[in-house]
């Protein structure tokens, strides 16, 4: 199963994802996000300064103004 990076915060998005079946990784600093297929963000802090350092090579979906079951959905369509 794809390994998942979810922020702390989004403990909603960890326990659907793992309910799913996906392996989750809290993401607490940049590194964590290295081997990790996919990583779902809260969007709060995202690229403030217009300035963005690749930590994964995966798909990063914000989390902002979408429920639990919306980003679910979009994991799974991202990493078909």
């Amino acid at each position: 199963m794809p390994r998942i990076g979810v922020e702390e915060s989004l403990s909603d998005v960890v326990q659907a994802l793992q309910d799913k079946g996906y392996d989750v990784v809290a993401l607490r600093q940049e590194q964590d996000a290295n081997g990790c297929d996919c990583c779902v963000i809260t969007g709060q802090d995202q690229d403030i300064m217009g300035i963005s350092d690749v930590a994964t090579k995966g798909p990063v979906i914000s989390a902002q103004g979408m429920t639990a079951d919306e980003i679910c959905q979009q994991v799974e369509s991202r990493l078909k």
